[in-house]
């Protein structure tokens, strides 16, 4: 696996915006897909939103058409830019990796709290 790292999470008021951010080594290689996930506390990690290789993107229902997933691949970055937050979003969010070379690889989980 290779070392994932999260930046972006925190606190935001319902309706407001946060961009999450999933940086990766600059060597990988042979990427099948990227994806979101996100688990709170009792429940099954779900997932939020996959790109491929090719740049296609599917969506969980949830989203509404609220998040956008994309990624630079000169910065080794994928991104999951997320408006109109609902308190139903609060949870911690993960970003993830498959590779042919390296396999599934997780980053570290990045906390989103979405409170008045």
């Amino acid at each position: 696996q290779v070392h994932l790292v999260e930046s972006g999470g925190g606190l935001v008021q319902p309706g407001g915006s946060l961009q999450l951010s999933c940086v990766a080594p600059g060597n990988i290689s042979s990427i099948i897909a990227t994806a979101w996930f996100r688990q709170t506390p009792g429940k099954q990690r779900e997932l939020v939103a996959v790109i491929t290789s090719g740049g296609r993107t599917n969506y969980a229902a949830f989203v509404k058409d609220r998040f956008t997933i994309s990624r630079d691949n000169e910065k080794n970055t994928v991104y999951l830019q997320m408006s109109s937050l609902e308190p139903e979003d609060t949870a911690v969010y993960y970003c993830n990796v498959n590779s042919v070379k390296t396999g599934v690889s997780w980053g570290q989980g990045i906390q989103v709290i979405v409170s008045s």
